[in-house]
């Protein structure tokens, strides 16, 4: 293969796993989670809409049969059906698609299970960029739709080692969670920093002189990633996983942009969503209210609609790979 010469991308567009080659990686980590946590509460169901193979769920439909039930592509149908089972005392899991969620049962996930605050677990694969099927599929707004929704918590695990932690952690938080769902082959990274996860809070990473990345999801992955070739080049990156977007860890925040706006580092937010709506400008509107005002930048998707294609593509295209991260970065520190 010549220098000019790109190896061909062969992953599917639905199920491209976002990790890196070579890297570690555990299947399926919310399904063996889910499971798991059935065998000690008899209280969990699972019900999907025709979604359970491409969001781990039929791993919990083989182990517990009589405790899984398939609604077929009626999301709206769903949430209801979710929400009756939370008032009879179960515990709902539901999956399905976070622009179906979103986009499709906003309403339903409102008035029937927000509204009453009731015990409804809602776990979402594609989020963000994570497929390359185009805008059909592509929920890099669900975020902005849902942050608005009272009594709702939402949730964006970094990689299987968390989403192991969150599991277990959500079903002893009383109310309705949404959780945005990494699912197939899910990297490992934050076991490398004895990293444990805490419902409700933000935790810093790593520190560093020059700015700090405060990020969620698979963008904190990415921020790591990002902090360790920095390094090379004489650039200290800390980083801050803040992997609960509401109820945001403002107090966590605030101390760590305060920190940064004395010694004059830059904050950077980064997240796997529209530049609109989501953590970038929660955080951005709770620096406003308290009167801390560092330099301020983010890394997110454009407001747009995003194109289809392989997702490393995608991911360098819209400015959220590793190596277009360590660019921007590199720009804002040196210029």
């Amino acid at each position: 293969m010549t220098a000019t010469q790109k190896k061909r991308l062969t992953t599917s567009a639905m199920i491209a796993s976002i990790a890196a080659e070579g890297q570690p990686t555990q299947p399926a980590p919310f399904g063996h989670a889910l499971v798991e946590l059935a065998r000690q509460r008899q209280d969990i169901v699972g019900l999907t809409a025709d979604l359970s193979k491409y969001t781990d769920l039929h791993l919990f439909a083989d182990a517990y049969p009589d405790r899984f039930f398939q609604m077929g592509m009626a999301e709206q149908l769903l949430m209801s059906a979710a929400a009756g089972m939370a008032r009879e005392g179960f515990t709902p899991f539901v999956t399905t698609y976070a622009v179906f969620a979103s986009r499709r049962a906003y309403d339903f996930i409102c008035m029937a299970i927000a509204e009453e605050n009731l015990n409804v677990k809602i776990a979402c694969a594609l989020p963000g960029l994570t497929t390359g099927y185009g805008p059909s599929h592509q929920a890099t707004e669900d975020i902005a739709i849902f942050r608005g929704m009272p009594n709702l918590t939402i949730i964006d695990p970094c990689d299987a080692h968390e989403i192991n932690q969150v599991v277990p952690a959500i079903v002893d938080h009383q109310g309705p969670v949404y959780m945005r769902l990494l699912r197939g082959k899910v990297p490992l990274v934050l076991d490398k920093y004895d990293y444990r996860y805490q419902h409700g809070k933000a935790q810093r990473i790593r520190s560093g002189k020059h700015a700090v990345i405060i990020s969620s999801g698979l963008m904190t992955m990415r921020a790591l990633e990002a902090a360790e070739e920095l390094e090379k080049r004489g650039i200290d990156v800390g980083v801050v996983h803040s992997p609960v977007i509401k109820p945001l860890d403002e107090a966590t925040i605030l101390k760590e942009a305060g920190e940064a706006a004395i010694g004059g580092r830059l904050v950077i937010t980064a997240e796997n969503h529209s530049i609109t709506g989501g953590l970038g400008e929660a955080i951005a509107a709770t620096l406003m209210r308290h009167g801390v005002a560092p330099r301020f930048r983010q890394i997110a998707l454009p407001d747009q609609f995003l194109a289809a294609g392989a997702l490393p593509t995608l991911h360098d295209q819209y400015g959220i790979s590793t190596s277009a991260m360590v660019a921007q970065i590199e720009q804002w520190i040196l210029s």
